[in-house]
């Protein structure tokens, strides 16, 4: 029978030696935690021990000039327009392809996000500019539900359709642009919204605001914000300075 120490030097190994990814540790611990704990009936403190510690992680975050161009590089309307939305109103990839004709409330210039993280549902500010690019791009198929219908394989009238266009699709197009424009950074459809978040900080928006515009149920998690602005990146670095002149 394995011992408690050959155990723990296989935990360290995998973190130590071959690096594993907090992911990939916690998947081998809980594997065998599940079997010496339900199936041998045994339980061992080490468990709590050898658990890897969090990941703080920043996010990558692009400038206007690069979401710019960015979105200026996607070939095709229906994924420029979804990308685009998605960056103007912080949405998840999963929210902004399954857009609904009644989730766009024209009236108070305000979208419905219908089911978010959390089963959550949350109003976000819809920009004039959005509107425009949504309803000219709604007039070219006319779905009765879809804002972003896919054609599926067999290519099918885009009104018809009963299912938005996929994650994927609207991924590899982001990935497309993304290489396309040489910006050196390892950006996803995500970071459009961390992006805009950090945009709207630098703009002067609130960070409560911000907070409940991006669905999120804790201020620590949208205050990771305040450290990727660039405004504050700057006064950072003229503190810094004028502490260092006065030496």
């Amino acid at each position: 029978m394995i011992t408690e120490e050959e155990l723990r030097q296989y935990f360290l190994h995998i973190i130590n030696v071959k690096h594993y990814s907090r992911n990939t540790t916690t998947i081998a611990l809980c594997g065998i935690r599940f079997f010496f704990e339900q199936t041998l009936n045994r339980n061992w403190t080490l468990f709590n021990i050898v658990r890897p510690a969090p990941e703080h992680k920043l996010p990558v975050i692009l400038s206007l000039e690069e979401v710019r161009e960015i979105l200026n590089r996607v070939r095709l309307p229906r994924y420029r327009v979804c990308l685009s939305t998605i960056y103007a109103c912080g949405l998840r990839l999963q929210e902004g392809i399954r857009l609904a004709v009644p989730d766009i409330d024209s009236a108070r210039m305000m979208i419905h996000v219908r089911h978010g993280k959390g089963n959550k549902d949350r109003y976000v500010p819809l920009p004039q500019r959005t509107l425009e690019l949504l309803r000219d791009y709604w007039s070219t198929h006319r779905n009765p539900v879809l804002i972003f219908p896919a054609e599926g394989r067999d290519h099918i009238d885009l009104s018809k359709a009963t299912e938005p266009m996929s994650k994927s699709s609207v991924q590899d197009a982001f990935r497309a642009a993304l290489k396309q424009s040489g910006i050196n950074k390892r950006a996803s459809v995500h970071t459009l919204r961390h992006s805009w978040a950090t945009h709207l900080l630098e703009a002067g928006v609130h960070l409560r605001l911000i907070q409940e515009y991006l669905g999120h149920n804790s201020p620590a998690t949208t205050s990771v914000y305040t450290h990727l602005t660039v405004k504050a990146e700057q006064l950072g670095a003229e503190a810094i300075n004028r502490v260092i002149d006065n030496l």
